[in-house]
């Protein structure tokens, strides 16, 4: 018999019983998450599995790459990771930033993980349009404008000095930490700006992000 992952329903319990009574220790649900950046995004990330393993370690596991690549490579080395992993990962996000990348590869980089999905696999594109930062920044407010990425930092310098946490650099640790308060907010905005880009291909859903459908998926752990 083949082990499954836990469902949302059996959060909380160790053991469910199989047949004749006996019972079967259930396997975690492993997630992949690789990204573009081997700073910001990998630290945000990790700094959620730990808060995900104080209690739920048995029920989910993430796995974390910054691989440093962009796009169409990112893909493909995830795919890689994913498919010669000893893990049986049920997701694999891959996470980038549109940045000033050729606009076919932010955009064929969603064909591609649509193509490689299949009912033991889900692989997800996971951009911002331009940056993680955006994605930050929706925690504080909603923003439509279409602003250059450098003005995200200063914004979010403004918001964290307030809160008396200084100014914002790529290699903080806190970042998560800082912002779980605003999480449902954050999700509610990018949502709506998800709304507003119905129809548009990543390149041009500027600003956009796809961030929270990770988070979302990790909400029941947090």
């Amino acid at each position: 018999m083949s082990l499954k992952p836990l469902k949302k329903s059996d959060l909380g319990k160790d053991w469910v019983k199989g047949r004749k009574g006996k019972r079967v220790r259930l396997q975690p649900e492993y997630h992949l998450i690789v990204t573009e950046g081997t700073d910001t995004e990998p630290r945000y990330f990790e700094a959620i599995k730990r808060s995900i393993n104080e209690k739920f370690r048995d029920h989910i596991q993430l796995v974390i790459e910054g691989v440093g690549d962009n796009t169409l490579s990112l893909f493909e080395k995830a795919r890689q990771k994913a498919y010669n992993s000893a893990n049986e990962y049920k997701h694999v996000w891959i996470v980038y930033d549109t940045d000033d990348f050729p606009a076919e590869h932010i955009n064929y980089t969603v064909v591609l993980c649509e193509k490689a999905s299949t009912e033991d696999m889900t692989f997800h594109a996971i951009w911002s349009n331009q940056c993680i930062e955006l994605w930050f920044l929706l925690h504080f407010g909603f923003y439509q404008s279409d602003i250059h990425r450098t003005e995200y930092w200063d914004k979010l310098s403004g918001y964290l000095k307030s809160m008396g946490y200084g100014d914002y650099a790529k290699n903080r640790d806190d970042m998560y930490f800082i912002l779980r308060p605003f999480m449902d907010a954050a999700i509610h905005n990018a949502k709506r700006l998800d709304e507003i880009n119905t129809g548009k291909l990543p390149a041009i859903a500027a600003p956009g992000t796809k961030v929270y459908e990770l988070i979302e998926k990790l909400k029941p752990y947090l």
